[in-house]
């Protein structure tokens, strides 16, 4: 969908107030008049909103169509076995769980003067592709953290997720190093630490008997393991979860329908501005809780 180079010329050409045939936009019109965004803008795109969500850099990102369905995910983890040739081959012992997908819409409106959209010179589809990375990125983390499951994906700190509870109102070398070794080994390999920076300046002061740094300065790690900061994770407080250990792989983020864009050019007419409308949908399942591990601060 959205490949050819005629369609992106036809998508720019609209979005501009150029002429075109709107046939040419026939794969990626929507019913409501918005048109999904050409492959070339949507590259750019997800990079961009790598930068701005841990998710789009840590998690699996995986395409589905934009219906509402189920999805099966090996919830073991299967081995393997030397064997002789000719004999048979054991099977794994694996276990599959179905998720239900849904289809969550992330919504957001830009209005820019009709002078800067018309003008040859200004790059269009970089400004919005900056611009809405930026909305989507931080929305996106916010709901992959806290989300709901209603009105929002679930969140990893709204899953099923095993949750450790610190002994007392504030955080010591000890439980940081107990969180560590409560993940299992083979999630241990790609984990990362999140939190927020409160969190990870109260950290970076922690040392062990011998006064010892927790937090290596040089790489940003604790045990070797990426610290990764967010501005939607809860701070140290009674009751809050405060620090997020695991491998994020296991949490997918099931893009339903990529961004999809629609001109408003008679809205704002008046106030000499057109506006750009975009949404996306999308869903996050945590397959694996046991891949994840949350401090929780004693209440």
């Amino acid at each position: 969908m959205a490949t050819s180079t005629t369609y992106n010329r036809a998508f720019w050409n609209v979005m501009k107030g150029k002429d075109e045939n709107y046939q040419n936009l026939n794969e990626g019109y929507d019913n409501v008049g918005a048109y999904v965004a050409p492959d070339e803008f949507r590259e750019g795109f997800n990079t961009a909103l790598a930068k701005e969500n841990i998710f789009r850099r840590f998690a699996t990102v995986i395409n589905l169509s934009s219906a509402e369905g189920k999805i099966q995910a090996v919830s073991s983890t299967g081995t393997a076995d030397w064997v002789e040739d000719g004999d048979p081959i054991p099977e794994s012992a694996d276990t599959f769980t179905q998720f239900l997908v849904k289809s969550y819409k992330l919504a957001s409106l830009v209005k820019l003067n009709r002078s800067f959209v018309t003008d040859m010179n200004f790059n269009l589809d970089k400004y919005l592709m900056g611009d809405f990375a930026k909305r989507f990125g931080k929305a996106e983390e916010n709901a992959l953290l806290n989300g709901n499951g209603t009105t929002q994906p679930t969140g990893i700190l709204t899953a099923d997720a095993d949750v450790a509870t610190a002994d007392s109102a504030t955080i010591s070398f000890d439980e940081i190093t107990s969180l560590y070794f409560s993940l299992k080994d083979e999630y241990r390999n790609n984990a990362v630490f999140i939190m927020h920076d409160n969190t990870a300046m109260l950290l970076r002061t922690l040392k062990d008997t011998s006064g010892s740094y927790l937090w290596n300065s040089s790489d940003n790690t604790i045990f070797g393991k990426p610290v990764v900061t967010s501005p939607y994770m809860p701070t140290v407080s009674a009751g809050a979860k405060s620090i997020v250990f695991g491998d994020l792989s296991y949490y997918w983020l099931i893009e339903r329908q990529p961004i999809t864009i629609k001109k408003l050019s008679e809205l704002y007419a008046l106030q000499g501005q057109i506006g750009f409308s975009a949404y996306e949908r999308l869903d996050g399942k945590l397959i694996q809780p046991d891949a994840l591990k949350i401090l929780q601060i004693k209440a």
